[in-house]
């Protein structure tokens, strides 16, 4: 393996690498969301732009960052550009396709039957499985912490095939917790309202940071044995080095759950602001039935009691929409 030449400022904007699998995997994942985006727009429908952006420059152009750019060149000479390159697909990448929202694209954008078949996998018995919050959380550290006291790293460092495997690995697992909770599907229990998804976007900010702490104050060296033998002259201190490592992935780990939380909270906003609309709806068409005249009124009724008891109540008496269990609260 060639060494490469010191990391400067410079170098470290300026020096790239491609990686073919991963650019295969970027132009995969970009073509099939573009070809969703120009299916909906010749049938009529919008995609909002600020979707795609998000998909498109935070999602794949962060996949992009972390396997060709600085932190791929010197990430088997040096501990913390691989730590960063991790954590970078691990939590940004999945949080940039999650704000794309490519699961409702998806089902907007395939034809009838294979927008079918898509949402019995996504409510499937094993996606539920790995997509419940607790389990994806687990599976988030569980991986982290498996590449990094296990041979697992070391390994992928001298076998690039089980690298590439590694950077997948790292992006289905961060993906597992985003996606459904950033989806405008149905993709999680009924019980995962808003804050309940705020609450779990915190505690995962917590337990993201675990692993880098842990990299940080770990007296034995991650992968200690082929940095002493790769390090090359001008590389700082291993300990040190691997120090950094577990500083960027702690201070990376506490910079995404801000974003992350502030997304919750956004859509949490438009869902109240939503169904006050529809509450709102719903009261101006009691008041105009009330308002009605009394022949039109009485007409009403008795179309009312021919077609069953159920219709002469009120509506948030008789659904069971969000709305209504929380007009039958109030009252």
């Amino acid at each position: 393996m060639e060494t490469p030449p010191q990391l400067t400022d410079g170098r470290l904007f300026s020096s790239w690498q491609a990686d073919v699998p991963a650019l295969l995997v970027v132009v995969v994942l970009g073509g099939l969301y573009g070809w969703g985006v120009l299916r909906l727009r010749r049938r009529g429908e919008a995609w909002p732009v600020a979707r795609t952006a998000a998909f498109a420059v935070l999602g794949l152009g962060t996949i992009v960052v972390a396997t060709m750019s600085a932190l791929a060149v010197y990430d088997r000479v040096l501990f913390w550009p691989a730590a960063v390159q991790n954590v970078l697909l691990d939590l940004i990448a999945p949080l940039g396709l999650a704000l794309g929202d490519p699961l409702r694209l998806a089902l907007r954008a395939l034809p009838e039957r294979a927008a079918a078949r898509a949402q019995a996998t996504l409510t499937g018995r094993l996606v539920r499985l790995l997509t419940f919050p607790l389990v994806s959380t687990a599976l988030v550290l569980a991986t982290e912490l498996t590449i990094y006291f296990t041979p697992y790293f070391e390994t992928a460092l001298a076998d690039n095939w089980l690298h590439q495997l590694m950077y997948l690995h790292l992006l289905l697992a961060g993906s597992l917790f985003v996606l459904p909770v950033l989806t405008r599907e149905e993709a999680l229990p009924a019980w995962c309202t808003h804050p309940v998804r705020a609450g779990l976007v915190f505690v995962d900010g917590i337990i993201d940071a675990v692993p880098g702490i842990v990299v940080m104050t770990h007296g034995t060296l991650i992968a200690g044995s082929w940095y002493l033998s790769h390090s090359p002259s001008w590389a700082p201190d291993i300990q040190h080095d691997q120090q950094l490592g577990g500083g960027a992935m702690v201070s990376i780990a506490e910079l995404v759950a801000l974003p992350f939380l502030l997304a919750i909270l956004v859509q949490w906003a438009r869902t109240e602001r939503a169904e006050t609309v529809a509450l709102d709806r719903r009261l101006d068409e009691e008041l105009e039935v009330v308002r009605a005249t009394p022949a039109e009124a009485t007409a009403a009724e008795k179309t009312a009691s021919t077609e069953g008891p159920d219709l002469v109540r009120p509506w948030w008496e008789t659904e069971n929409s969000e709305v209504a269990q929380r007009i039958r609260g109030q009252r």
